[in-house]
């Protein structure tokens, strides 16, 4: 098996949703968190969105960056924990064409020894969707920087060897990763 990495850095584009019914971009320092991380690792901010946590609205705008030629990644927060307005989830779901269930399963590891077993509620989820890696974090803002600085930084990165995400994704218009696997 060839090794899915490569020996430079390819930026991608990236689009950042924060799912919250009180949010703004004033207030919204988990979006801003992913969108500093990003930034910082030489990626480029596609868009950035905030909407109700409304099944439907949520489901509208990744379906938009999905179809988009010019997004590769979307970075959702929010919505992701048991209240009955957490639809996150639910909402992208049905959306994904393969689920990535190591990434749940590994934020919940990660964040075992910042929050302890509390982590058990975080309802955080990934998975590939025409091209497009679609991540689903919590509202939290150390959530957030704990999913870029432990997990996503490394997957984002075409360098990480032995395999990172950039070989599965969609070429973009905005700065070409290379062909699909």
């Amino acid at each position: 098996m060839a090794h899915l990495s490569n020996t430079e850095f390819q930026p991608l584009s990236i689009a950042v949703l924060t799912v919250s019914d009180t949010r703004n971009l004033d207030t919204d320092t988990s979006g801003q968190a992913l969108i500093d991380g990003l930034s910082s690792a030489g990626h480029t901010l596609a868009e950035r969105a905030i909407v109700k946590d409304d099944i439907w609205q949520i489901r509208a705008h990744v379906c938009r960056w999905i179809a988009s030629e010019d997004v590769q990644v979307v970075l959702i927060t929010g919505g992701t924990g048991f209240t009955a307005r957490d639809n996150t989830p639910q909402a992208v779901q049905p959306l994904m064409d393969k689920a990535v269930d190591g990434f749940g399963e590994l934020f919940r590891h990660v964040s075992l020894g910042e929050i302890g077993t509390s982590t058990v509620q975080s309802r955080a989820l990934a998975g590939m969707s025409n091209g497009t890696l679609v991540c689903c974090l919590p509202g939290s803002t150390n959530a957030c920087r704990t999913a870029w600085n432990k997990i996503l930084v490394e997957q984002l990165d075409s360098r990480t060897k032995p395999c990172n995400f950039v070989p599965h994704l969609k070429a973009s218009a905005v700065g070409y990763c290379g062909p699909r696997s």
